[in-house]
């Protein structure tokens, strides 16, 4: 399968060709024409370690309710917008909102610097819920879907790990 992503980050837009094709129970990859030896595995909820070349990183993964991805890496941060060439076109276009109730994670460790909402607020997709501050870049984690505050968990000054529950939108 090849996928177009598209990275903004803090040194601009950077476009890339990624073909993903199954082979001796994983996957070979070509990154822009060239093949890479790469290695990934899910080692916490939005958390996948990847092995690249022989070197390792942490990546943090935020889905976005208007269907990019928040990636983040030690203190680089970048959104993706990834295209399945065989996907319709009109897809891309319309938030995909979750559904039922959808539980907050803190993306990395952390600390809660400010809380933008209470228990019991009605929230709308993509609003700001917690503001988590990793390595000095504060991380605003936002409502997957229009609902109400169920549970937070977390309080401000409380230092969270990745993966930790932050809140719950019924």
């Amino acid at each position: 399968m090849k996928y177009e992503i598209q990275l903004h980050g803090a040194e601009g837009t950077k476009k890339h060709i990624v073909e993903l094709e199954q082979a001796d129970g994983g996957y070979r990859v070509v990154l822009d024409g060239q093949e890479v030896r790469a290695d990934a595995a899910l080692v916490a909820p939005g958390c996948v370690s990847v092995l690249i070349g022989g070197q390792a990183f942490e990546v943090h993964v935020t889905p976005s309710f208007d269907g990019t991805v928040k990636l983040q890496s030690g203190p680089h941060e970048f959104t993706a917008e990834i295209e399945n060439p065989r996907a319709w076109k009109g897809r891309r276009h319309a938030a995909v909102e979750a559904q039922g109730r959808q539980q907050m994670v803190a993306p990395m460790p952390g600390k809660v610097i400010r809380m933008l909402v209470n228990t019991g607020d009605e929230v709308e997709a993509g609003q700001g819920i917690v503001v988590v501050e990793a390595m000095k870049i504060q991380n605003e984690i936002r409502s997957p879907k229009k609902g109400k505050v169920g549970r937070l968990h977390v309080k401000e000054g409380q230092n969270v790990n990745a993966g930790e529950v932050l809140a719950w939108i019924d």
